[in-house]
């Protein structure tokens, strides 16, 4: 079957640009407003106008995150249509539900109560203008709820069938797509790890404040609650990647093996702690994939099947098959899939022909390798291998990163608790690790995206779409032209983002004699 890769690698280029420009604003959107809940509770409960000021402060830096995250998530759901057209035709009876549902219930939730959490001050109750801020935290992350519904589907698809007379999938069960055990574990360790990321963007312009000696008593008031908030969520984040890593071990063993550098699958595996990858290594060469490498026994085997003897197949298992294992090679499943794929050309072949006895003889044979199509549609079995460089890494520096950052908050903590964040001692090395906290956050944030989506490459749908076979049947030309155009766009919006964010951080809070 022959398919345009190079309006491929570019549709699959400006998307993936496209998200990532995106996902700069949505974890900080998922904490930040709650964050903002908090300090107005705390404002609602003691009275202290003090309060009040901090909680307009780090309002108005969540207002203008939210304003550029709604921009660029408008264009992430136009390029289903645009550049995605098979996809939005094979599955859209599935993946549109949910994305309805978050903008007519979601969306709608919180930008019903945005403009009174903006505009309201004074002019409604205290009490009102609270629970107003509650709901837009809420309705933030039920937006986000849907969005990984449907996200989680693409990895594991579930409560669906296929309707050969139309060629589409078709939802079957609506709750079976909703509790879909890698939306669920997705969901938690998006939002858990958006929460840690807001924590660290308080902590480091709070760091900030205190190492110009501005807005002191507003910094160290944040980073106490930052720090809180930051500790609790970053448990939330082991417990939910632990699960994650089980989900993507029963559902995706590809995108396992890939992340930890596994082509010879192994019993009582180890987990690498660290290591450098072998840059030619190619499946099935031979040779080792690492150069050198860092690892815990045992672990592996524990986090993919929570039993310390279990086998986990790595890359090779599963591309060319492990027959004591009882684990079919991906050429078995190619042919399987391109027979589905001539089953059912011959099946629609007969229904326009009106010749029901062969129609219904080829449909029956289609049924049996229905489950495999998707696999019809690659050239060769190494195919279905994604880039293991890129998720390996990604899902390392993520690692490291989230074991850094509890320990960080437990640090601010304790000295804000002592009340000596402002020694000369703690401006040499606390308050600079502080200060670009943020930016280690959003690189973990960009890393844990790139593990998912890269990992489970070359698949749109996991197992039964490849990207390929998914895109609109545009000229790679088309497709650059808007890459540059959304290109130069998303970093001017950026842009002007941070400068925006920059000037409102510098004049700090407006209210109260926060010195």
């Amino acid at each position: 079957m022959d398919f345009d890769l190079t309006m491929v690698n570019w549709a699959r280029a400006q998307f993936a640009f496209t998200a990532m420009y995106h996902w700069i604003f949505v974890p900080l959107t998922l904490g930040l407003s709650f964050l903002c809940a908090f300090f107005e509770t705390i404002y609602v409960r003691t009275g202290n106008k003090e309060w009040r000021a901090i909680t307009k402060f780090w309002m108005t830096l969540f207002g203008i995150n939210f304003a550029i995250g709604v921009a660029t998530g408008i264009i992430l759901e136009f390029q289903f249509g645009t550049n995605w057209s098979n996809y939005s035709w094979i599955v859209g009876d599935i993946f549109g539900a949910p994305l309805a549902i978050e903008g007519l219930f979601a969306f709608f939730l919180e930008a019903t109560f945005f403009a009174v959490m903006f505009f309201g001050w004074n002019r409604v109750s205290k009490k009102f203008h609270l629970f107003s801020t509650w709901m837009v935290a809420i309705g933030s992350n039920l937006s986000a709820v849907w969005i990984l519904v449907a996200n989680g589907w693409m990895q594991n698809p579930v409560g669906m069938t296929f309707n050969p007379e139309t060629a589409r999938f078709e939802m079957q069960n609506f709750f079976e797509v909703v509790f879909n055990p890698v939306a669920v574990s997705k969901f938690v360790h998006t939002s858990s790890s958006g929460f840690l990321f807001a924590s660290l963007f308080v902590l480091s312009i709070s760091c900030w404040f205190l190492i110009k000696g501005r807005h002191l008593k507003m910094a160290k008031r944040s980073i106490i609650v930052a720090s809180v908030f930051g500790l609790l969520s970053s448990s939330f984040v082991a417990f939910s990647g632990d699960e994650s890593a089980y989900v993507v071990a029963q559902k995706q063993p590809m995108k396992l093996a890939a992340i930890e550098g596994l082509y010879k699958g192994e019993t009582t595996a180890g987990l690498v702690a660290a290591g450098i990858l072998r840059g030619d290594k190619q499946p099935g060469d031979g040779q080792d994939p690492f150069l050198i490498k860092i690892k815990i026994p045992f672990m592996l085997s524990l986090l993919a099947n929570r039993s310390f003897s279990s086998f986990v197949p790595g890359i090779d298992d599963l591309v060319y098959g492990n027959e004591e294992q009882g684990i079919e090679s991906t050429a078995s499943k190619m042919a399987k899939g391109k027979t589905a794929i001539n089953d059912l050309a011959e099946f629609k072949i007969a229904r326009k022909e009106n010749n029901n006895p062969k129609a219904d003889l080829a449909l029956a044979r289609f049924k049996k390798n229905q489950d495999y199509m998707g696999y019809g549609y690659l050239d060769k079995p190494e195919e279905a291998v994604p880039p293991v460089a890129i998720p390996y890494y990604a899902f390392h520096i993520m690692v490291a990163l989230g074991t850094l950052f509890p320990v960080l908050f437990a640090a601010f903590l304790f000295y804000a608790l002592k009340d000596s964040l402002t020694r000369e001692s703690l401006k040499k090395w606390l308050l600079p690790i502080g200060l670009i906290s943020g930016f280690l956050g959003l690189v973990a944030q960009e890393s844990g995206w790139v593990v998912a989506e890269v990992g489970r490459q070359p698949w749109s749908i996991y197992g039964l779409l490849p990207v390929k076979a998914s895109t609109t049947n545009l000229a790679a030309s088309n497709v650059q032209i808007t890459f540059f155009m959304f290109f130069v766009v998303f970093t001017l919006l950026l842009t002007a983002e941070i400068a925006i964010m920059l000037k409102q951080i510098s004049i700090g809070p407006e209210e109260g004699p926060l010195k």
